[in-house]
């Protein structure tokens, strides 16, 4: 009978079941891995040999067959080196495990030539999956616990070199776990709307924007303060919550960027206009995520969004709609969340003066400008504002201002409101992710606002989709948030 070790895959962000099966034959000394492993599988055999010459065990010259059950399922990477490992010392009789069960034991990690265990992309979602399958303890490299530590209701033992794991099992070592000092919560100093001048009348919108996670559109001219408003937008916003971290970081974790702090500001991620739409949306020969699951409980901000290319545009049409991003590829299919505040700025034409009476961009050049953005695109845009041009010098003598404290105060009120408005819905946090079927229970209009919807409806050509069961705050949306619109939905949340 083959010695079995259990391990978990990862398909996406998702963690799944692995059985690393072991068998030592009759025959010439050879190795075989089969399972659909990738080459970083395949070339585990050449670590695995010489971590066995280090650690002063017998590596069997005879005929050895390592299977990675389920065998129709492809799968990558080097954390499955320690599994085989353990396998096949149990397999060759160089190592007894005493009292330990092994059908509720995961064994994770990358093997190095001497013998050490290395780090791996892809931790915290393998022991999510563990602790939901019902395992009761993971072994993997040192390095990996403290962000396997950030889930509870399993034991973790991280070892640095695989002889502690040996001994370990022999129980002729007491495992002393590493002192991990708790994640202090890290404070970031953010750019403060206070240093924006010239642009009050604007504060309303984003306030209101940043309350309801809606996605926000910026139009003006060349330096009317575009991009210095959307990068003050994280100052703005709630803290990520203990089940809104958690998603965060396991998508970091599998893309290698997960880092050892305590910080819960949201994400923020500001791709570069040639960005390619594979980047964007995710993708390559693993289907990894792309910036707009990144930007999952945060930000994606889209400076001079006209010069991005029409496809990388388009691909945020479903995201937007369905908040997550299925990414089809040979090898795999992946599902990514992608639950993310689109806040795009851009000039109102070519030259960027259009309306400023020094713009030189014939009235074909303004159209074919805009429309490099398609009508959906457009209408997924809930508030799209026009900011002018400002002048300095009158504007410091306003004696409005706006800060990010009082606007997160503001932001903080509308969040919480709409927390206990949906608190018995799973997965609805905030106004921008109510459907169709909660429209009808929670934006109820009155006859007065019904009257002033389909006058709208004439007027401004609203689509039936739209205009299905608007609230206040939708309907504002439309009118280019006027004034009555902001003070509706400030005072509704």
């Amino acid at each position: 009978m083959a010695t079995v070790i259990r391990s978990i895959g990862i398909s996406g962000i998702t963690g799944y079941s692995i059985e690393v099966q072991a068998k030592v034959l009759g025959g010439l000394s050879i190795m075989n891995i089969v399972g659909l492993g990738d080459q970083a599988v395949k070339e585990s055999k050449d670590r695995i040999e010489s971590a066995f010459d280090q650690l002063g065990f017998i590596f069997p010259k005879k005929k050895i067959i390592i299977n990675l059950s389920p065998s129709d399922t492809k799968k990558s990477g080097t954390y499955f080196d320690l599994p085989m490992v353990i396998a096949l010392l149990i397999e060759s009789d160089q190592l007894k495990p005493a009292n330990m069960n092994l059908g509720e034991t995961i064994f994770l990690g990358e093997v190095g030539l001497g013998g050490e265990l290395n780090h791996f992309k892809g931790v915290l979602p393998m022991v999510i999956e563990a602790q939901r399958k019902g395992y009761k303890r993971v072994i993997l490299p040192r390095e990996s616990i403290s962000e396997a530590s950030r889930v509870g209701g399993i034991e973790i033992f991280g070892f640095a070199k695989i002889s502690e794991v040996i001994k370990w099992m022999e129980r002729r070592m007491i495992y002393s776990p590493p002192i991990i000092k708790p994640c202090e919560k890290i404070i970031v100093h953010l750019p403060d709307f206070a240093d924006v001048y010239g642009q009050d009348h604007i504060m309303k919108y984003v306030t209101a924007a940043a309350a309801g996670n809606h996605n926000l559109l910026l139009i003006g001219p060349p330096g009317c303060g575009k991009s210095m408003i959307a990068k003050r937008i994280p100052s703005i916003l709630p803290d990520l919550t203990t089940e809104e971290a958690l998603e965060v970081m396991t998508i970091q974790s599998v893309a290698g960027l997960l880092e050892n702090n305590g910080s819960l500001m949201r994400p923020f991620r500001a791709p570069h206009y040639n960005i390619s739409t594979n980047a964007i949306i995710g993708g390559g020969i693993n289907a990894m995520p792309g910036e707009i699951s990144f930007a999952h409980n945060g930000v994606l901000f889209l400076d001079e969004l006209p010069e991005f290319s029409k496809p990388a545009i388009d691909s945020l049409r479903q995201p937007l709609e369905d908040r997550c991003v299925t990414v089809a590829r040979v090898k795999q299919t992946n599902t990514f969340p992608a639950n993310f505040m689109l806040v795009a700025a851009m000039n109102p034409c070519k030259c960027g003066h259009f309306g400023t009476g020094i713009c030189k961009c014939s009235p074909g050049d303004v159209n074919r400008y805009r429309q490099r953005i398609s009508g959906p695109v457009y209408d997924r845009l809930d508030i799209q504002k026009y900011l002018g041009v400002v002048n300095m010098f009158e504007e410091k003598k306003s004696n409005t201002k706006y800060t990010s404290k009082s606007m997160r105060e503001e932001v903080l009120h509308a969040r919480s409101i709409q927390y206990e408005r949906y608190k018995d819905i799973n997965g609805l946090r905030t106004n921008s992710q109510i459907e169709t079927k909660h429209i009808n229970v929670f934006c109820i209009l009155d006859s007065q606002g019904q009257d002033f919807m389909e006058e709208m409806y004439k007027k401004q050509f609203i689509s039936i989709a739209k205009s299905h069961g608007f609230n206040n705050s939708e309907i504002a949306t439309h009118l280019n948030m006027t004034r009555r619109g902001v003070n509706e939905y400030c005072t509704m949340c």
